[in-house]
């Protein structure tokens, strides 16, 4: 690069450093006070750490948490007319009809909570959580809803949520990254890895996904032949290099692979300790129903447990096969998902137990949910004979456990056949979640913000009207 380019790039890169500082102590103190005079709840700071169970697919509230006797009552009748009039389905064709939950309810917990027969274990931690059957989106498709839900867009090239946790509040844990990804079922998420992507944040910021199985974390260890003494020494020698290119031309970029070097190395030593689910009292492995080595949703639940002992910030767990369509028998309500609910319910419920019988339940706020909630009406798609649910927008359940959040509560209600919200008031879109999240961590979402396309980015995006549900809180 000649002179005056690199000139131009340090220049620009000074601007860019400046115009994005804004998470300093005095910007923070200073945007407290604005949302105070504007009548904004300062930010908490209740949640130290954040564990997100997705259940990539969309679980059937109807079948889970959100019990309809008069939809039981009215099954295999046609649905109302208006819940077809000026609507858009995903794969539902003709005039469909209502379907009732194929599985029983009963009551748990002390409010009498109904819940799915299929959720057995729920029944210990359902004093613990509250949850929410008001969550809607405008999204009705997997991509879309996902990106949306994670980054605040449709679309790639967005700073995920686990990002902005990473580059609001940094690390807790020099040798371990602040954004670790968990995947389990036959695939990733429908929204791929663009849902832990850092977008336009320095890229130090994205998620580190982490394996039960094999390697921990792939192309961190020594090659076959490299010494640790011999890596240690080209990464020095890189370092010098990149440290070079970074006076040179001022590159954030060089700096974030200067990091990600730096923080690979450190984890060549502690990550295999954190991973190594052998290390667990038997019993733990058994409250999970998890084995040491093996692939599965018990194992990441009991990981993203020790991952936030250590310090980990943020754990996004993405559990794919929840899009139960009734096509057949592998992704319906009678064959397939009962056997997602045995693989769920019980380490997730152990989650939750373990996180607050060590004291850490206070201070981490675990999340539960889908992207998108499922239709009233049988999907029957090309004339199937199985059971199953379209895509549905306007309402969905998800739970929410620990940092502030109420215990053994319930918020929002649906209507009788579960197709709408009751209250315009208790309704929580997606924006609302992703404010509400962080503020429970301790930034505020309305001037968390950084410039991206000649805009000040916020992951609640730019328009007025996300709000903080401040009334889930204790």
């Amino acid at each position: 690069m000649d002179r005056p380019a690199a000139r131009h790039a340090l220049e620009a890169t000074r601007r860019h450093f400046l115009q994005g500082c804004g998470l300093g102590l005095g910007a923070l103190a200073f945007r407290s006070l604005l949302a105070r005079e504007a009548g904004l709840p300062a930010p908490s700071g209740r949640a130290r750490h954040i564990i997100y169970l997705h259940m990539s697919g969309a679980p059937p509230q109807h079948d889970t948490f959100d019990c309809k006797p008069k939809l039981q009552e009215l099954n295999g009748q046609l649905c109302p007319k208006e819940f077809l009039e000026n609507r858009r389905l995903a794969f539902i064709k003709g005039h469909p009809t209502l379907l009732g939950s194929p599985h029983s309810f009963r009551p748990m917990g002390r409010e009498g909570l109904l819940v799915s027969e299929l959720l057995p274990h729920f029944e210990s931690i359902v004093d613990r959580v509250t949850v929410v059957r008001s969550a809607w989106t405008d999204q009705f498709n997997h991509a879309p809803a996902e990106m949306l839900l994670y980054t605040g867009r449709t679309l790639p090239g967005y700073a995920s949520l686990g990002s902005w946790i990473s580059w609001g509040l940094g690390s807790l844990n020099d040798n371990l990254p602040a954004f670790v990804v968990l995947v389990s079922g036959e695939s990733d998420p429908t929204g791929g890895k663009s849902l832990w992507s850092a977008g336009f944040l320095p890229s130090e910021h994205q998620g580190v996904r982490f394996r039960s199985q094999g390697e921990p974390v792939l192309f961190v260890s020594n090659p076959d032949g490299m010494p640790p003494e011999v890596r240690r020494r080209s990464l020095d020698a890189l370092r010098d290099l990149n440290e070079a290119e970074a006076a040179a031309t001022g590159d954030p970029e060089t700096r974030a692979r200067i990091e990600q070097y730096e923080l690979a190395w450190r984890m060549q030593s502690t990550v295999p300790e954190v991973t190594d689910l052998s290390r667990e009292p038997q019993e733990i492995l058994d409250e999970y129903g998890a084995v040491p080595g093996q692939a599965s949703l018990a194992a990441n639940c009991l990981l993203a447990r020790r991952l936030v002992e250590q310090g980990v910030r943020y754990v996004q767990l993405y559990d794919w096969g929840w899009d139960i369509h009734g096509t057949g028998p592998g992704d319906d309500l009678v064959n397939a998902f009962p056997k997602k609910c045995a693989q769920m319910d019980r380490p997730v419920a152990a989650l939750v137990r373990d996180l607050d019988r060590r004291g850490l339940l206070d201070e981490t706020l675990v999340i539960w949910g889908g992207e998108f909630g499922r239709t009233s009406m049988n999907e029957k798609r090309n004339g199937s004979t199985y059971l199953g649910r379209d895509h549905h927008p306007d309402c969905f359940t998800i739970w929410l456990a620990g940092a502030g959040i109420h215990r053994g509560r319930v918020y929002g209600e649906t209507d009788e056949l579960g197709w709408s919200i009751v209250s315009e008031d208790e309704k929580l879109g997606i924006r609302d979640l992703q404010a509400t999240i962080l503020h429970l961590a301790g930034l505020d979402p309305f001037t968390t913000r950084y410039p991206f396309q000649g805009l000040e980015q916020r992951l609640i995006g730019p328009a007025e009207g996300p709000r903080i549900a401040t009334e889930l809180f204790s």
